[in-house]
């Protein structure tokens, strides 16, 4: 059976057992030597076993055995015995320098507080009542809002005075007594301890304090309106990117304006840049993502039910971690971006001197016959289709009529490609696969271009230009005449794609143009308006 040992402590009695007993002397001793020789000494080391008489019976010790675990818990509340020295400097020579600033220590204090303690912290580092601090920081509020933004910065800055070391740090080393004083009874009742003022501060401290008790409810309820924001919109954000970029839900998900299919680009990345590099490059842009939602809908909760956690350490390393991420995403986005450093390409024409007075353009290879896994329309006029198994890359082709400066017909085929170099580009364009034919007085053109086998896409494109005389009757079916729309809004024409991207006309008119000095007209469209 453990030794127990009856001690007075403060004027209570308390049972003590051997070891904690050891340690409660040796520490009272070490207290005792570091403030006998002080000015004021005795009364503060009287006040020190007062104190932590209020703790032992706080810690229900009064009617038990005071354990070791009780001393040790009572030591992290008061502070160990070297706390009581400034910076190691003897405390005869701390008695005999006068207080200042300096010998304090900045904190919000949680015993004179309204919203934050940042008044009553600054009160006793200035030597002044806090109720003045706080009427400068109301007048600074009409002042470009200086007040309440300075308020929200030391608030966030300064931390708490939670215990007794840090409230003696902020009282000052010298004004220890008045920090157990003020505060010693508040820790053990739960209550706040009023601070010394005039009759007329304390009357306006509490006019400001009834409306602060407003204020942090207008600031509870909009930091609870903010984090449900957070946790709704963070929530939904990581569910959407895990869905489409995950699970592949929806199968089609697009964004409407620009018509990209955002569940086709994980898959496109292996098309544009080193397939051993995609995995990663989609693995960080997850983290990347993924990372700031999840923090997003952490802050929201703790704004919602407003508790604190140590949080710290986790949080630094999460911002190192998405750092790391970031920079590692962008090194290497950036070397296979070199790839896309420049752009050239190549120009072929052919010219029939004597154009045919009724030209006929059809087309002859069709997207809607094409063989693809899946399709990527960047734009109206750029479409990319793609085939898993083979690697083939299709790419639809710009297409436009233009008016000639004489009686021949001209087609232009200009192909253009990026490359880590001008010559790399140049041979990317020259590599392109394209082909149109000439048949009597008809034109067989390819609706797309094709990559050869392996090759990365790098910003391909083919535009197919044909110059003809003025007075040219033009015959195009439903498919060419889609390609020249994508070039052109043409008032009172309508083209809508079907499932197996056949181009459907949506008018009846017919379907006959003709070269006018204006450009391309409609032959039913010029009927009417004459």
């Amino acid at each position: 059976m453990d030794k127990t040992i009856k001690i007075n402590l403060g004027g209570s009695l308390f049972q003590i057992d051997e070891e904690a007993y050891k340690i409660l002397r040796r520490y009272l001793q070490d207290i005792n030597d570091r403030l006998k020789n002080t000015q004021g000494g005795a009364e503060t080391i009287e006040d020190i076993e007062l104190r932590i008489a209020e703790i032992f019976n706080s810690q229900g010790a009064g009617a038990a055995v005071i354990s070791r675990e009780n001393v040790e818990a009572m030591i992290s509340i008061i502070g160990k015995p070297e706390d009581f020295d400034a910076d190691g400097e003897p405390v005869s020579e701390q008695a005999a320098r006068p207080r200042t600033a300096e010998s304090k220590k900045l904190y919000r204090n949680p015993d004179d507080t309204i919203l934050g303690g940042v008044c009553g912290g600054l009160a006793p580092f200035l030597n002044i009542e806090s109720v003045w601090i706080r009427l400068a920081f109301v007048i600074f509020t009409f002042f470009f809002f200086v007040g309440p933004l300075v308020y929200i910065a030391l608030w966030i800055a300064l931390p708490s005075a939670l215990s007794d070391a840090q409230k003696k740090e902020m009282y000052g080393r010298n004004d220890f007594r008045s920090s157990f004083s003020n505060t010693s009874q508040s820790a053990i009742t739960g209550t706040q301890a009023k601070p010394e003022g005039s009759g007329a501060g304390h009357a306006i401290n509490e006019i400001l304090r009834a409306i602060g008790k407003v204020l942090f409810i207008f600031l509870r309820i909009i930091l609870i309106i903010t984090g449900i924001a957070f946790v709704i919109g963070g929530f939904i954000a990581l569910v959407s990117y895990i869905m489409v970029f995950f699970l592949n839900y929806p199968g089609y998900f697009s964004t409407g304006s620009v018509g990209v299919k955002l569940f086709y680009l994980p898959d496109f990345l292996s098309y544009i840049v080193n397939p051993a590099v995609a995995p990663w490059l989609l693995v960080l842009l997850s983290i990347i993502i993924i990372l700031p939602l999840l923090a997003l809908i952490y802050w929201g909760v703790k704004m919602i039910f407003w508790f604190r956690a140590k949080d710290g350490i986790i949080s630094l390393l999460a911002l190192v971690f998405w750092v790391i991420s970031l920079a590692a995403f962008s090194i290497l986005l950036f070397n296979e971006g070199v790839g896309f450093a420049e752009m050239s390409g190549r120009v072929s024409e052919e010219v029939i001197e004597k154009a045919p007075r009724n030209l006929y353009i059809s087309a002859d290879k069709k997207a809607a016959n094409l063989n693809f896994d899946k399709d990527i329309t960047f734009d109206r006029d750029y479409t990319v289709f793609l085939n898993d198994a083979s690697k083939e890359i299709h790419i639809t082709t710009d297409f436009d009529i233009n008016q000639s400066s004489d009686e021949s017909l001209m087609i232009s085929v200009r192909k253009r490609a990026t490359g880590r170099s001008k010559s790399d580009a140049k041979r990317n364009a020259e590599a392109l696969i394209y082909n149109y034919r000439i048949s009597a007085d008809t034109i067989f053109i390819d609706e797309y271009f094709s990559l050869p086998a392996g090759t990365k896409w790098s910003l391909h494109e083919v535009e197919l230009d044909m110059f003809i005389p003025q007075g040219t009757i033009v015959h195009l079916d439903n498919t060419t005449r889609e390609m020249f729309s994508r070039q052109h809004e043409i008032q009172g024409w309508k083209w809508e794609y079907s499932d197996d991207y056949e181009y459907e006309v949506t008018d009846s008119r017919d379907n006959i143009w003709i070269m006018t000095d204006e450009g391309l007209k409609n032959k039913a469209e010029i009927d009417r308006s004459e």
